[in-house]
């Protein structure tokens, strides 16, 4: 492969590195059969290097030696919020292959994979799962006609000729007498013919980049332009349904994406707008959840960019001061939204473990720790809300109940080493710490740092409670 067709998104070698420690540890875990837990591990690593396909890979043979073992598909609701939609890209190729993971034969989970991996210019991923499905299509029961033409468009996207032609070949077997298909599978074919030893020698799209940075730097130049202009029209295409149809819900949502998209403030408030006006006509909560979402969307964005004025400016203390007022005022803001979206999705802990997480970060410990207790019911953040709650028991001065907590969370995590366990014994050792029992608190900031010697300043703890003996912290 001596080209790169445009929108290739290279991952840097470092961010590779990193993914590649949850891989092994994921493997790890597997070898136990706790395939629940290695899956998990995988999409952490997959969430750092989307494109690392012997992450892909390992993850599926995981995946399915867990459906051999008797493992079940996820539950319904849980399903439901991986398959909504985003934006991003990435995130939802990741949604698609955690669904796939736990549903290891569904074709289409394989093809919301493949086409979220193309439009995030993960091309690696794409050839990998691409064979898998074409495989799975063709040996199912009922090969579905569709999958191959999209499977055809796909390789056409990425110039894999031979490929496309082979998906347009399966298409017209199907349909042996269209004659569209027909003259389409000849174009393949001369394009094949003329691209041989250009597109057609192996090798993934990662090994084929000689200068990196040079060519993301092209890439992204032609892809702003490119996208800009897409943009427009999707935004002018649907307007012009909107219009069409102003009370059709579907064509109001489809104007709000087109416009997020732009990610500027004129097209956001526009759809706030939007969204505020079919709120008020239908009283139907969706809208104004969405019109929340945005709202969040816009102070994490304001929030970045005060980091990076600040990163420019270190010494600006009247610019810390400004951000310091800004944190304030977006955990309010966020609190608010969070708090309503509670109020109208109540089975959704996830929206109680937000507020939460607001309450502490404006110091509202004791209205955090019970918001906490109620949002750890549920399983998926059972283990981040009981670590959190542990922290607001321990800022709001219950030390002791701090202490229980974390000793409970550590007593029934599986995990040793990975991010959360860390996070567990540190404030585990600092709880022990305040409580004033220094041996066991070194003994817990000691495993921390046996597994990451730079975490925090476990080691300015350790010598400084190994020199001054049993007194507490200040």
């Amino acid at each position: 492969m001596s080209e790169l067709p445009l929108g290739y998104q290279p991952i840097p070698e470092e961010d590779r590195k990193k993914a590649k420690t949850f891989f092994d540890r994921g493997n790890t875990v597997a070898g136990t059969g706790q395939y629940d837990y290695a899956i998990e591990m995988f999409m952490q690593g997959l969430n750092i290097d989307p494109d690392g396909v012997e992450g892909h890979q390992s993850l599926r043979d995981i995946s399915l030696k867990r459906k051999a073992s008797g493992g079940k598909s996820l539950g319904m609701f849980e399903a439901m919020k991986l398959k909504r939609g985003g934006k991003d890209d990435k995130g939802n190729m990741i949604n698609a292959e955690k669904l796939l993971a736990f549903d290891p034969g569904n074709t289409d989970h394989m093809l919301s994979l493949m086409q979220s991996a193309l439009k995030g210019g993960f091309y690696d991923t794409v050839m990998w799962i691409g064979p898998i499905l074409f495989r799975a299509n063709t040996d199912g029961s009922k090969p579905d006609y569709n999958k191959y033409i999209a499977l055809r468009d796909t390789y056409k996207a990425l110039q894999q000729w031979k490929l496309a032609s082979d998906a347009c070949q399966a298409a017209l077997n199907m349909r042996p007498d269209d004659m569209d298909l027909i003259t389409e599978l000849k174009n393949l074919g001369a394009q094949h013919t003329m691209s041989q030893g250009k597109y057609d020698k192996g090798g993934s799209f990662r090994d084929s980049i000689k200068d990196m940075d040079s060519q993301r730097k092209l890439l992204e130049q032609d892809m702003d332009v490119r996208s800009d202009d897409m943009m427009t029209r999707a935004i002018k295409d649907a307007e012009a349904e909107y219009n069409a149809q102003p009370n059709e819900p579907g064509k109001l949502m489809k104007l709000v994406e087109a416009l997020l998209k732009t990610e500027t403030l004129e097209n956001e408030n526009r759809a706030i707008d939007l969204l505020a006006a079919e709120y008020d006509r239908t009283k139907q909560f969706r809208f104004r959840f969405n019109i929340g979402k945005i709202k969040i969307h816009q102070l994490v964005r304001a929030d970045r960019q005060y980091r990076e004025k600040i990163a420019k400016n270190p010494q600006d203390e009247s610019l810390r001061e400004e951000y310091r007022s800004f944190f304030t005022n977006r955990a309010e803001e966020e609190l608010k939204e969070y708090s309503l979206f509670a109020e109208n999705y109540p089975t959704d802990l996830t929206h109680k473990y937000e507020m939460a997480r607001r309450l502490f970060a404006l110091q509202r410990y004791g209205e955090a720790i019970p918001v906490f207790q109620t949002a750890r019911q549920d399983p998926k953040i059972r283990v981040d809300a009981s670590t959190q709650l542990a922290r607001a028991f321990l800022e709001a001065g219950f030390v002791d109940e701090a202490v229980d907590t974390l000793r409970a969370l550590i007593e029934e995590y599986q995990l040793k080493g990975d991010t959360r366990s860390k996070i567990m014994y540190y404030w585990y050792a600092r709880s022990l710490e305040q409580h004033g029992d220094t041996p066991a608190a070194i003994k817990a900031y000691s495993q921390v740092a046996q597994w990451d010697f730079n975490y925090l300043d476990v080691q300015a703890r350790i010598k400084r409670l190994r020199s001054s003996g049993p007194t507490p912290a200040a």
